[in-house]
């Protein structure tokens, strides 16, 4: 068979794709459309060659070999971008402030309606935070509780270049013999390693809040241990945090000592691996590392 038009489909698919994601940001589409972007690469790549007699093997061979180069450019790229982010002067764990501008929440439509979830549900805001990613350029995180204030949500909002934003969400309980449930669907690498106590599960691809407070509520019955409400204010509980990320990760070996972080930039080799295979984990599959 020709596969000159189904690439062309796969071609007319993956350009639709990226439109309708710049719109809804969504981390799904995204994966569909890597996996489009490379298997069009990989066979448009062969069928130029044979078109054009540039190389004289079998159509699947040269599929096979471009799907490999692909991964191979892509690679080099990825390299190159941890170790900007390694060497750049930004914290891999940024200290969060009250965020006081007003803009908390974003007026979309389909982003409103979450809110208005959270309110028939129970939930009530707690704080609103901010932290500096990029110069000018803010995460923002809207806290929020249930009724016995046993789960907190971590409502996170993130910009993209071309104006779009995702939300992702976090929820966190702690239970009296001193564990952290933490059920997320953030897709964005982390790595490194989680204190003893925390039990972290992600999941990127479940995108339903209503379905990640199940899956949550669900690990806790499934642990039949009780839960300790929250009383801490979520700004001084989330900067401490991520002091204690740094401390554990700069303790087992994924952060480099404080003074050596200068000259070789934030990441060790093994870190920088880490951040990479869980690049393409989440990019490509929608999975995380398992952290319990």
């Amino acid at each position: 068979m020709d596969p000159t038009y189904p690439i062309l489909f796969a071609m007319v698919v993956s350009l639709a794709l990226y439109q309708l994601n710049q719109r809804f940001a969504s981390p799904v589409l995204s994966i569909i459309n890597r996996w489009l972007r490379w298997v069009v690469f990989a066979a448009g790549s062969a069928k130029i060659c044979t078109d054009f007699g540039w190389i004289d093997r079998p159509f699947a061979v040269l599929v096979a070999i471009f799907f490999l180069l692909y991964f191979l450019v892509e690679t080099v790229y990825r390299w190159i971008e941890i170790h900007a982010i390694s060497v750049s002067p930004l914290p891999l764990f940024p200290p969060f402030v009250v965020n006081r501008s007003g803009e908390e929440w974003p007026t979309h439509p389909r982003l409103l309606t979450i809110r208005d979830w959270l309110r028939a549900n129970g939930f009530k805001q707690v704080q609103a935070l901010k932290a500096e990613v990029a110069p000018s350029v803010y995460l923002r995180v809207s806290v929020y509780q249930d009724s016995d204030a046993c789960l907190r949500l971590q409502v996170t909002f993130l910009p993209h270049i071309n104006g779009a934003i995702s939300v992702c969400y976090s929820l966190s309980s702690q239970t009296m013999n001193g564990f952290r449930y933490v059920t997320d669907n953030l897709y964005l690498p982390f790595g490194g390693f989680y204190p003893e106590p925390w039990l972290v599960e992600r999941n990127p691809w479940r995108r339903s809040l209503k379905g990640l407070v199940a899956r949550h509520r669900a690990r806790l019955a499934r642990s039949r241990e009780p839960l300790l409400p929250w009383t801490d204010d979520p700004l001084v509980d989330l900067n401490f945090q991520q002091r204690q990320l740094e401390q554990i990760n700069t303790e087992l070996g994924f952060l480099l000592p404080y003074n050596e972080r200068e000259e070789n930039g934030k990441m060790t080799t093994e870190g920088r691996y880490r951040v990479w295979k869980e690049i393409w984990l989440l990019n490509y599959l929608g999975r995380s590392q398992r952290y319990e």
